[in-house]
């Protein structure tokens, strides 16, 4: 029986996710690619089967912003693998320029459901497969965009996931993603503690500036596309961040950690004891702590509550 242990990373086919499914191949861990385009998808797997001297990467494709794709490629997934060890949540939408709200086949704000609702899912899809495991690890890939949220003014939109607003509020896709970012982070915290008598860790990595792939770029208008390309010149390889997801999730270091967020050089944030004055500009311009809106259970229930309600489809119906 093949021992080798079992990954797999959404958005694997550019960027961040590319670099680690690299990463995890030369490592000599079978990897499950789960992208949304299957045509430029399978190049990639091939390239990086041929880089890496391993035959063992795989492809199923998956739109992490729709259930339906979520349910299909963890059918798929159950079907052929005896486990699962390690989920890495890569997967993110952020459209630099978009003004419009775009909802998901559910009908939720495209942000939302990439980037918090359907990784949620799919854990839970898959808790079965990581339960199997002699480690299991789930890896949510979150974003230094979350420190908006130490502006006492800054609050996620409950009443406006589907555009319900939309002809009276601007829309701020970059607004949208840190927003859906700081919701996928609340929703880490409360799985890593449902899950903690499975043995199942759940944690969040916090990505800061990272050089972006062509493919993002190109997705990108006007002036946004121009200081991406700029600022490619300046910012890291993503390969650098590739190596924190590797580590997190197959180094003893991190074999007991759960529900933490962890920083781009490893180290375990804490909510801010304070958010005035001096202990403020450190918050901001530092890397050690993060908003306490994210602990407030307020918050966090809304959150749950709305994924739990998405999820066992009592709201947020689909469209017609």
């Amino acid at each position: 029986m093949d021992q080798r242990k079992i990954a797999v990373i959404t958005g694997a086919n550019s960027g961040i996710g590319q670099a680690a499914a690299l990463r995890f191949a030369t490592e000599g861990v079978r990897v499950v690619m789960a992208c949304r385009d299957k045509q430029r998808s399978e190049a990639v797997r091939q390239e990086l089967a041929a880089r890496s001297g391993n035959p063992g990467i795989d492809l199923i494709p998956l739109d992490v912003s729709s259930f339906e794709s979520i349910h299909t490629f963890c059918k798929a997934f159950t079907e052929t693998y005896p486990r699962l060890d390690i989920l890495v949540h890569n997967a993110a939408y952020l459209n630099h320029g978009e003004k419009t709200y775009r909802l998901s086949p559910e009908g939720v704000e495209l942000s939302y459901a990439t980037n918090a609702f359907g990784p949620t899912y799919m854990s839970h899809l898959l808790a079965d497969s990581l339960a199997k495991s002699d480690d299991p690890r789930v890896l949510n890939a979150c974003t230094t965009n979350i420190k908006n949220f130490f502006d006492p003014k800054r609050k996620i939109e409950f009443d406006n996931l589907r555009g319900e607003f939309k002809d009276r509020r601007p829309y701020s896709s970059y607004k949208m993603y840190g927003d859906s970012k700081m919701a996928l982070f609340m929703l880490t915290i409360r799985l890593a503690e449902e899950w903690k008598e499975r043995g199942i860790k759940v944690n969040a990595l916090q990505i800061n500036r990272v050089r972006l792939s062509d493919a993002t770029i190109r997705k990108m208008n006007g002036i946004w596309r121009i200081l991406a390309r700029a600022q490619n010149w300046i910012n890291p390889p993503p390969e650098g961040m590739a190596g924190n997801y590797y580590r997190i999730c197959t180094s003893d270091e991190f074999r007991r950690d759960t529900g933490q967020l962890i920083n781009h050089r490893l180290e375990r944030m804490r909510p801010a004891a304070s958010e005035q004055g001096l202990e403020q500009i450190r918050n901001i311009f530092g890397s050690a702590t993060y908003p306490k809106y994210a602990t407030e259970s307020v918050n966090a229930n809304q959150v749950w509550q709305m994924y739990q309600d998405l999820r066992e489809g009592k709201s947020f119906r689909k469209i017609p």
